[in-house]
């Protein structure tokens, strides 16, 4: 069966995002350590690369390897609507779990006005050879309601602490528990922990 993956950006302190949404305050490190980290994001996760950005990234052409779905709340998929885009990740199946958005806003995207577990039991049931997993971009409050189905995390953990904002999950009170599967450490101060849900 198709996993739900959450692979996600996080500060020290849990936040995906600052109060407004921003996210410009990650480091990065300097300009070496930036571009050996995107290379080997890019190279193992090329499927969370946004389609403007695949040209750039050089990764024309290339077939997705680990998602062929990504789903995401509205204030995920807002900053590309504010920067004009309304099919951010064109090469992959894109849904996006909103009540006030409109359904007509790109062909390519499906809006989900509600039942955002449902629509993932959906998709993981789908009966496909080539089905790669479903990658959840975001947002907090999206991955609290979806915890329940979330088989995989994978948290890119930077050296920074936010003190409010977005936190990695917004739900009730639920613990659950993963085991670390790799961790890979970079020059930047990122660490990338993969871990799995415990059976």
């Amino acid at each position: 069966m198709r996993k739900l993956v959450y692979y996600v950006g996080v500060t020290l302190d849990g936040r995906i995002a600052g109060p407004g949404g921003e996210y410009d305050f990650f480091p990065m490190g300097d300009d070496t350590q930036a571009a050996a980290y995107a290379a080997w994001t890019n190279a193992v996760y090329p499927d969370t690369v946004p389609t403007p950005a695949r040209a750039a990234a050089g990764l024309i052409g290339t077939p997705n390897r680990r998602f062929d779905t990504v789903v995401m709340g509205l204030g995920t998929f807002r900053p590309a609507l504010d920067a004009g885009l309304t099919s951010p990740y064109g090469h992959l199946r894109q849904y996006v779990v909103s009540s006030t958005l409109t359904p007509d806003i790109d062909p390519a995207v499906t809006v989900v006005p509600d039942d955002p577990l449902g629509l993932v039991r959906r998709l993981k049931k789908e009966d496909t050879d080539t089905a790669l997993d479903i990658w959840l971009c975001g947002g907090g409050k999206l991955a609290g309601t979806l915890l329940p189905e979330i088989d995989e995390l994978v948290i890119k953990n930077y050296p920074v602490i936010a003190g409010t904002g977005i936190p990695a999950f917004d739900g009730a009170f639920d613990p659950t528990v993963f085991d670390v599967a790799e961790r890979t450490a970079f020059p930047n101060g990122v660490t990338l922990t993969r871990l799995l849900r415990r059976p």
